[in-house]
């Protein structure tokens, strides 16, 4: 195989985990007086980190540094009470999975939800497979786009960057797979455009996971 390892995003890539975010911090605002935000509009808040989540559903009046921190810090709360309530697998991610690893391909988990966070929900959500490294935000790590969390997972399987896939479903995931040197594959089920996409330098946009055989064998 021209491609050995595949690095996946986890929220709007593996699972959608829209509704448990925008259920968690919509509560937050509920709680501090402040209006809340459709479901839909969460797909353009989430993707770097609880912090700017916080950050951009608030008020631009209550964007100061402590009341984001402290509404950082209400949310991680909330979502530890409902981050399984709905969040599942995409369709066709569970035959995707199974297919890789019959292959063999070695598979990686790389997120800007804290860690521990993303530890969990792998490991119970996904627990039926086998990945090599789950990384979440973590302290001394750059965060996405920076390629810092992807190119330490490629040392650590020992397998050099340009034998990777990186699949994700933001800008975000294409900058940073573009700069680690990694096949940047965008997915269209998740939270974010075409147009996103490609303006952040895909190599390629799927419609469904089963298309991303199309590359790999």
């Amino acid at each position: 195989m021209k491609y050995k390892a595949i690095i996946f995003d986890l929220d709007g890539t593996l699972l959608d985990t829209l509704e448990d975010l925008a259920n968690s911090m919509n509560q937050v605002l509920k709680s501090q007086g402040l209006p809340i935000h459709e479901t839909e509009k969460y797909k353009q808040f989430v993707g770097s980190g609880m912090y700017n989540l916080a950050l951009r559903a608030l008020p631009l009046d209550k964007r100061d540094e402590s009341f984001i921190k402290h509404c950082q810090n209400l949310m991680q709360e909330e979502y530890k009470k409902r981050w399984a309530d709905t969040t599942k697998p995409y369709e066709g991610i569970p035959e995707l999975l199974d297919r890789l690893t019959t292959l063999g391909c070695k598979k990686a988990v790389l997120s800007n939800k804290p860690h521990e966070f993303t530890q969990l929900i792998v490991k119970k959500l996904l627990e039926r497979w086998s990945f090599d490294a789950v990384f979440g935000e973590r302290p001394g790590i750059p965060r996405k786009p920076n390629p810092a969390g992807a190119l330490e997972i490629a040392k650590l399987l020992d397998i050099p960057p340009k034998e990777f896939i990186y699949l994700g479903d933001s800008g975000i995931d294409m900058n940073t797979a573009k700069s680690a040197g990694m096949y940047a594959v965008g997915v269209l089920w998740g939270f974010r455009d075409a147009d996103e996409l490609l303006e952040n330098g895909a190599d390629l946009i799927i419609k469904t996971p089963i298309e991303l055989f199309s590359v790999i064998e």
